[in-house]
């Protein structure tokens, strides 16, 4: 019993709160960096408050009425008609008080929706399991870049102790100013997700074929997190928002400096790339695309069938082809992928663990194969 208790302890002193996120023990929503993420604090106190008062006096009134006067104190049940004082009163007070909750509620949802002079607007996807982001106005217009989760796989299989920002944490986090009003315009490449920040008070559906909007504006700086609400498919869980606030000399830094990167590792799909050139390409377009379903070692899991010795694989590649740009099933159609990514991930899986074909793709074979479809 001991040990038992001592290891509760031990693994209790091990677990911090999550910079960003949730805290240990946290009760309450998490704080608000939002003036609507406080208005809706403010609502769910409110409601909450009035809900139990309006539950303590009912049911306080039933269960006294029930006590005094019950039957072996000699009562006797009264027997009367309708009163219409009592059917005024219980119809006036309940529709007061629905009012008394409905008008700062829906004062609340309309500033929630109200996505107009934004100072910069963001396009998101929600993708099998990562979000994409293109900023399409104001100050960063022309960035795009992909949001993947970067919690190792050891952690996710209990083989390695878990950090502060387990599950939380990703490569390229959406940066954006303080005080600045950011629309998020939502749509989704394959299922419905869900993109929401508690701090900020935003929760947006991603639905495929459609574009929803939301906005906030983050008045603090620091970074914050969020998930994918919206049960979306085998990595649901594995489906983090990070959003860094920064300062406005910080975002015209970041700005500068992404699109240097951005122009500096823009992919020339009119280039013939050697085999070590698209296997070292395509090894890290698995790891963030494909691994979670198909396994790092190419073995698959559940449904997912191996790659390790696949005959889709190995076969004809008009068949890998098809599948990467059309889907199939569970697989989804990658097309937030470029032309050399897919090149080199197609070569990778055909000459990566037992797989030895000796087969280059390249870029322009998928500018066929797409002209092709």
């Amino acid at each position: 019993m001991g040990l038992f208790v001592a290891m509760q302890s031990s693994l209790a002193l091990a677990i911090n709160d999550m910079p960003g996120g949730p805290a240990r023990y946290q009760l309450n929503l998490t704080p608000a960096v939002t003036k609507v993420a406080e208005e809706v604090a403010w609502l769910h106190w409110m409601m909450l408050i009035l809900c139990t008062v309006i539950f303590v006096a009912v049911f306080g009134v039933m269960f006294y009425s029930i006590y005094k006067h019950r039957r072996s104190l000699g009562h006797k049940a009264a027997n009367f008609h309708e009163s219409t004082t009592v059917e005024i009163i219980w119809t006036v007070v309940p529709l007061l008080i629905v009012i008394g909750m409905a008008l700062p509620a829906t004062k609340t949802v309309v500033a929630m929706k109200d996505t107009t002079n934004a100072d910069i607007t963001i396009k998101v996807t929600g993708y099998q399991w990562k979000w994409g982001y293109d900023y399409i106005k104001g100050e960063g217009e022309g960035i795009s870049f992909l949001q993947t989760l970067t919690t190792p796989r050891d952690q996710i299989n209990n083989q390695a102790p878990k950090s502060d920002t387990y599950l939380m944490e990703v490569d390229n986090e959406m940066v954006v100013p303080v005080g600045k009003k950011i629309r998020m315009v939502t749509t989704a490449n394959d299922v419905i997700h869900s993109w929401t920040i508690p701090a900020f008070g935003i929760k947006q559906d991603a639905i495929p074929g459609f574009v929803r909007d939301a906005w906030f504006r983050a008045e603090k700086v620091g970074t914050y997190r969020g998930q994918c609400s919206e049960l979306c498919g085998k990595e649901h869980a594995f489906m983090p928002i990070v959003v860094r606030v920064v300062n406005d000399a910080e975002y015209t830094a970041w700005v500068d400096e992404t699109k240097k990167k951005l122009a500096a590792a823009a992919d020339d799909p009119t280039k013939t790339y050697t085999m070590d050139e698209l296997k070292q390409r395509g090894e890290k377009v698995y790891a963030a695309n494909c691994a979670a379903c198909h396994m790092p070692n190419g073995k698959g899991a559940g449904a997912f069938p191996g790659l390790d010795g696949s005959k889709v694989v190995l076969g004809p590649k008009d068949a890998q082809y098809k599948i990467l740009l059309q889907g199939k099933g569970a697989m989804p159609k990658w097309t937030q992928l470029n032309d050399v990514e897919l090149a080199a991930v197609m070569t990778y899986t055909r000459n990566a663990w037992g797989n030895k074909t000796g087969e280059l793709i390249q870029p322009k074979d998928f500018t066929s194969a797409r002209a092709a479809k």
